[in-house]
C-alpha cells in the first residue's frame, strides 16, 4: 500500500485530506509541523510529502532542504495558500515535484497524488 504524509499546520486540511485519501486505500500519515514530518519521515519511509509552506517552527522549504541534506530522496508536492516566486525557485532548486494550491480543488489533489505515487 502506498504512503502518503500530510504536512500541515491547519487541522482540518490535514484531517479532510486524510480522510480523502483513506477512502483510496491509501496509507496516510499526518504531521502538525516540520519537526513532526522528519520524524514520521525517517521512521514511516512515505512514498510521497504533502508539505505546506508556511509553518511555524519549521517551514515546509527547512523541511525539504533537511530531507535533501540528508540525502532522503521522498517524492515531495509543496501546499501552499500564497504565490511567492522566491519560495518557488527555492523549491524547485531542492527537487519539489510541483505545487497545489490552497483551498484545494479535490480533482487536481487527487490527480497530482495518485500521479505521483503510481509514477
Amino acid at each position: 500500500m502506498a504512503k502518503l504524509l500530510i504536512v500541515d499546520d491547519e487541522s482540518d486540511i490535514r484531517e479532510f485530506a486524510r480522510n480523502f485519501f483513506k477512502k483510496r486505500k491509501i496509507d496516510v500519515f499526518v504531521a502538525s509541523g516540520g519537526r513532526q514530518a522528519l520524524e514520521i519521515i525517517s521512521q514511516e519511509k512515505p512514498d510521497l510529502v504533502l508539505l505546506d509552506v508556511r509553518m511555524e517552527e519549521i517551514t515546509g522549504i527547512e523541511v525539504l532542504r533537511q530531507l535533501r541534506q540528508a540525502n532522503l530522496n521522498v517524492k515531495v508536492v509543496m501546499v501552499s495558500g500564497v504565490e511567492d516566486e522566491e519560495t518557488i525557485k527555492e523549491a524547485n532548486a531542492l527537487g519539489v515535484l510541483g505545487y497545489i494550491h490552497k483551498p484545494f480543488i479535490l480533482e487536481e489533489l487527487e490527480k497530482i497524488v495518485l500521479a505521483q505515487l503510481n509514477s
